[in-house]
């Protein structure tokens, strides 16, 4: 065979080709950008939800002021509308009196695939000075 000749059966392959890979790079991209939004919001509820357990964790303060801290925090971020759930307590732990911050949000997703919802919990130390913790959750 003539280089001409393999030029004319080789036509067309390249349309092909990009119609048969396209699809595999699209759905990489896809899953590395699920991937990246699913590490930010859950970065961004972590570091809200440790705003505010220390709120809450201040002298005299109560769980409004650390849900109020919390949901503070989340106002300007892209985790605001994904926020289902916010529960705050206090736990003993080895002597240490702790509040704790617990988001419940929904996960977003592209796909059906994967967990739907994500919980995540931030800690402070109380700085309570009397001997029953502070105020009551």
């Amino acid at each position: 065979m003539t280089m001409r000749r393999i030029a004319l059966n080789q036509r067309g392959s390249a349309v092909m080709e990009f119609v048969l890979v396209a699809p595999l790079v699209i759905l990489i991209f896809a899953a590395v950008a699920q991937i990246c939004l699913a590490s930010y919001v859950r970065s961004t509820l972590i570091a809200c939800a440790a705003e505010g357990a220390r709120a809450g964790a201040e002298q005299d303060a109560d769980r409004f002021v650390a849900v109020n801290r919390t949901k503070n925090a989340l106002s300007d971020s892209i985790a605001a509308g994904t926020v289902e759930h916010i529960d705050v307590g206090r736990s003993r732990g080895q002597g240490a009196e702790t509040v704790a911050v617990t988001i419940t949000a929904r996960l977003p997703l592209f796909g059906l695939l994967g967990p739907t919802t994500l919980t995540v919990t931030g800690h402070a130390l109380s700085e309570s000075l009397d001997g029953d913790g502070g105020a009551n959750f």
